[in-house]
């Protein structure tokens, strides 16, 4: 990519998805030979997650070798520098499956603040990018989010394995009393994605991890979403997202106490 209205580093950071896309495709289209372990309950991790972050983390350390570094599977530790964010392969579980909705995430975030986002959807051969107060682009190029059919309501959720089930159910209900039709793509990166494409709404996860929401929450912003991002400890395990249009986050905030810390 070399657009003129992206930054050196946001250029830079889109070349490494783009190869970093490149090599987990390579992965899934081979997957029946692949190596899979469980961290824990339907939680996955592949022979591609690792190859893709060490693939990426290499990059990084020469393009950018004063910055930290945090990935999904390589662990690292958030610091109010400058450090990148990993989620090398979101939706290992959609992976495994075939299912197209997965995507590569890398994010740049500056006093717990994501300011740079890349996210690769391989198989749907898409890559977004955005900075903060730059806007966002397509596949390289200025992307304007699609509003049209605003009265086709939809919002995608999140969902983790340590979600409290019957908050859960009273926040889905909620949304559904208020005519949302709700869906969950297993896969945060493709939520937050879909929602800054305008396919969707917005997106809602009340239990979410840095890694998952660094690169998609600049794209949410910078399509003119509202977005929030929301740290319940300091734990980068420990975290909530809510992007959406006016309309949808004025349902949201009634039923979610969602504070920006």
């Amino acid at each position: 990519m070399t657009n003129n209205d992206m930054s050196s580093r946001l250029v830079k950071a889109s070349q490494i998805a783009a190869q970093a896309a490149e090599l987990a495709l390579s992965y899934f289209n081979r997957r029946d030979g692949i190596q899979v372990s469980s961290k824990k309950v339907q939680d996955f991790v592949s022979q591609a997650d690792v190859a893709v972050e060490q693939f990426i983390r290499a990059q990084l350390a020469k393009h950018f070798p004063h910055d930290g570094i945090i990935g999904e599977e390589m662990g690292g530790v958030l610091t109010d520098a400058a450090c990148w964010v990993i989620d090398p392969i979101d939706g290992t579980s959609n992976f495994l499956r075939g299912s197209p909705l997965w995507g590569v995430s890398l994010g740049l975030v500056e006093h717990k603040k994501p300011v740079i986002g890349v996210v690769a959807l391989p198989v749907l051969n898409e890559q977004f990018a955005a900075e903060s107060g730059k806007g966002i682009f397509r596949n390289g190029q200025p992307f304007v989010r699609d509003g049209r059919f605003g009265d086709v309501r939809i919002v995608s959720l999140g969902d983790s394995s340590d979600d409290k089930l019957d908050e859960a159910a009273q926040f889905y209900q909620g949304l559904r009393a208020a005519d949302w039709s709700v869906q969950c793509y297993r896969c945060t990166t493709v939520g937050m994605v879909f929602a800054a494409k305008g396919i969707t709404d917005g997106h809602l996860q009340r239990r979410t991890t840095l890694w998952d929401i660094a690169g998609g929450a600049v794209l949410c912003q910078e399509a003119g979403l509202e977005t929030v991002v929301s740290f319940g400890s300091e734990n980068i395990r420990d975290l909530a997202v809510a992007a959406g249009t006016p309309g949808l986050m004025a349902i949201v905030r009634p039923l979610w106490d969602l504070q920006p810390r």
